[in-house]
């Protein structure tokens, strides 16, 4: 809970000002680079002494010779009486012009450091890279947890489109971003005195400097030796001081030469904080390091991505939060409802049973789960929590348990329905803490644990008509979900089958939504989809929408479903009530923790009865050939082989590795899908041991059997479906 506050107040606020630093650091990292290019190169082995003698040759009044970051060689010189900053070549000592620093650069340079407000703005700004620190961390810890540990960063991101894009980039740029928040706050303590970077005093060599003769720069030991590459700073000695010396200043350190014997009169080491400063400086930067530049650049510009995406996700989980009528105050109520939710869709299934049960004549109180305590006089309690991650607890309700293990025990009953996603491995698993300790405590409950999976209307609705049976009183759960902005689409063919057990099927195409140019540029087309996404259907009488699995991409060109017809099924009998040439509004939700991404890595589907549908999808886009085998469970071939000539088709064209099926009503069919598993064991073993991914679709019946199977083959070498789970390697979409 301490990380995620850290990460959204600090993101949220100081995230507002750290734009200017992340764009104005995006700019600058474009100097570093123009610098580069422009200046000119230098000869491999040429020395300080070579380079001093030339410019003495060529520039009167020669003082001092600087090596940029950037590899350009500026002398400062006076001409008749005039400072000159003017460019040379190494390679020859020429002058190529005058050397002026770009002025918009140093606008920019004064925005990044300062925000053009001198010394209160210098403050301003570590403390926004403290800040940044401190979000780049959280963010980090926070990224850590959600995917199952620290081992697990490199793991697939699932979630909205929003949410991946915020932990995606952040994967990739958070080490970058905390890299460049501890630079800034070492230059901001060496800008403000806070280290001191000299090692020592100058030291007083003038006692010591011969005064006959002078020794050509030439023939200087220390210069000779000295690469150019490793120069900063040469200052020529005074034409009127004999006692004056060259003073060399380089990475290393600094050192003093007697211009007469040539003889190095002293040298000071650079001290550990100037070494750490000119580190801070490069890493910073990137001046001095041009390919690294870029980086910083892509890092700065990633700021404003996460700010504008953080928001939108805190924006959200407000929206989902909803207004309660008639909340009774909990001292006066007989009924308790206490939401956990990270995101706030939680609230939306509180909603609906706060209004059913005050509908019934309930005085209910609903409230967040870390406001847990229940009067004396209450009957019911009602905990809906969603999981987090890696099974945590919201971030709101971080110590729901700690304020359980306290509370007084009274007569009421509690009982837990959890919300997550099945795909995660720790599916429902903060429900599954609370309903322990609730019962370790001593409470009593009404109905056992239930789970909710991806926010499912059926499920709730399901969990209502068992809750109405045991309070023994009429309760309609009337939850509508947020529905998104719907698009017509229209049916262009449809592919017939009887079906088995008197429930026919069939395969339903329609058009791809055409966009206007309006729509394109505003953002309102068609999205992108990928197969294993997910399409909603909204029936006629505004029932609930209906979620089917799609069986094509966006790239396929049209939007595609299999769809059975359910006896008293709303959704599934106005879709095959209709013709080609109708229309329906639809929206499409991602599934990402399903779909499938472009692999090479052996590929197994394993689907019974319409669940084929988005494991065709897969196989349809498979144009790269990577390894796939399906395996495929129906009643009857004559009557349910729904995708048949297309599995064919797909064979043939390699698509499609190998095809196992099973047919459970027929003789000699084969069985159920588990069985063709278990012919197959020993391939499945290999497939498995070469990082094979398996994606699983069908009834929840198929998809535990299908769990159980794999598992008895898999433990033989010591691995699990558990364990392919949490490696990313294993996903379900059932129903």
């Amino acid at each position: 809970m301490f990380w995620r506050k850290i990460h959204r107040w600090l993101g949220l606020v100081a995230g507002t000002v750290a734009l200017v630093l992340g764009l104005t650091g995006a700019v600058l990292s474009l100097d570093p680079v123009l610098s580069r290019w422009q200046a000119a190169p230098t000869p491999p082995g040429l020395s300080v002494a070579q380079l001093a003698e030339r410019v003495a040759a060529g520039t009167a009044g020669a003082e001092e010779i600087r090596r940029l970051p950037s590899g350009e060689v500026v002398v400062y010189a006076f001409d008749n009486g005039q400072a000159r900053a003017n460019r040379v070549d190494p390679a020859s000592g020429q002058l190529l012009g005058a050397y002026q620093p770009s002025a918009t650069m140093r606008w920019f340079k004064n925005l990044h450091r300062s925000f053009l407000l001198g010394d209160a703005g210098r403050l301003a700004a570590a403390g926004i890279a403290l800040a940044m620190g401190l979000i780049s961390i959280s963010g980090l810890v926070l990224l850590a947890r959600r995917l199952g540990g620290w081992r697990q960063l490199a793991a697939r991101v699932r979630g909205t489109g929003v949410q991946r894009l915020h932990a995606v980039t952040g994967r990739v740029v958070l080490a970058v971003l905390l890299l460049t928040s501890v630079t800034a706050l070492t230059l901001s303590a060496a800008t403000f005195g806070l280290v001191t970077l000299d090692a020592a005093q100058e030291p007083d060599v003038a006692s010591n400097v011969v005064t006959q003769g002078e020794l050509p720069v030439a023939q200087v030991p220390l210069l000779r030796e000295l690469p150019l590459r490793d120069l900063r700073k040469l200052n020529f000695p005074s034409a009127d001081d004999p006692a004056d010396t060259w003073q060399v200043t380089t990475a290393q350190g600094q050192g003093w030469i007697d211009r007469h014997s040539g003889q190095t009169l002293a040298w000071q080491p650079a001290s550990t904080a100037q070494r750490i400063n000119d580190w801070a400086q490069l890493l910073h930067t990137g001046e001095g390091a041009w390919a690294w530049a870029p980086v910083l650049g892509l890092a700065g510009l990633s700021i404003p991505l996460f700010w504008v995406t953080g928001v939108m996700l805190w924006w959200q989980a407000r929206r989902q939060r909803p207004r309660l009528a008639d909340n009774a105050a909990a001292a006066q109520a007989d009924t308790l409802i206490f939401v956990a939710s990270e995101n706030g869709s939680t609230w939306g299934f509180a909603q609906a049973l706060h209004a059913a049960l005050v509908q019934g004549g309930h005085r209910v109180h609903s409230a967040g789960l870390e406001s847990f305590a229940v009067p004396a006089d209450a009957s019911q309690v009602f905990v809906l929590a969603a999981t987090y991650g890696d099974g945590q607890a919201p971030a709101h309700a971080a110590h729901a348990l700690e304020r359980i293990a306290r509370a007084p025990i009274t007569s009421a009953r509690v009982t837990v329905l959890g919300f997550g996603d099945r795909q995660f491995g720790a599916f429902c698993a903060y429900a599954e803490a609370l309903e322990a300790a609730l019962r370790e405590r001593g409470w009593a409950a009404l109905l056992p644990l239930a789970r909710i999976h991806q926010q499912s209307a059926q499920e709730f609705a399901r969990w209502g008509e068992q809750l109405g049976e045991a309070l023994g009183e009429p309760l309609a759960l009337r939850y509508r979900p947020r529905i998104p902005r719907t698009t017509e689409l229209e049916l262009v063919s449809r592919q017939d089958y009887p079906g088995g057990a008197g429930e026919p099927a069939a395969i339903l195409r329609f058009q791809w939504p055409r966009a206007g140019w309006f729509d394109r540029i505003t953002g309102r087309s068609w999205p992108r989809f990928s197969a294993g996404d997910l399409l909603g259907v909204l029936p006629p009488d505004g029932a609930v929408p209906r979620l089917y699995s799609l069986a094509s991409s966006w790239r396929d060109g049209f939007v595609e479903i299999c769809v059975r017809r359910r006896a008293g099924g709303v959704c599934s009998g106005y879709l095959h009530g209709l013709q080609p040439g109708a229309r329906i509004q639809a929206f499409i939700r991602p599934n990402p923790a399903f779909t499938l991404q472009a692999t090479r890595r052996p590929v197994m589907l394993i689907g019974a009865g319409t669940g084929v549908a988005p494991l065709a999808g897969f196989i349809r886009g498979n144009t790269g050939r990577a390894p796939m085998h399906l395996y495929y469970g129906v009643r009857d071939p004559a009557l349910d082989f729904y995708f048949e000539a297309d599995l064919q088709r797909w064979l043939d064209e390699q698509r499609l590795a190998s095809l196992h099926t099973s047919f459970s009503r027929t003789p000699q069919g084969g069985g159920y899908v588990q069985d063709a598993l278990q012919r197959d064991a020993a391939r499945l073993r290999k497939l498995i041991a070469k990082g094979a991914i398996v994606r699983v679709c069908g009834s929840q019946a198929m998809a535990r059997g299908v769990a159980q199977a794999l598992d008895a083959i898999l433990g033989t070498v010591g691995l699990s479906v558990q364990q392919l789970k949490a490696h990313g390697r294993y996903a379900e979409d059932t129903f």
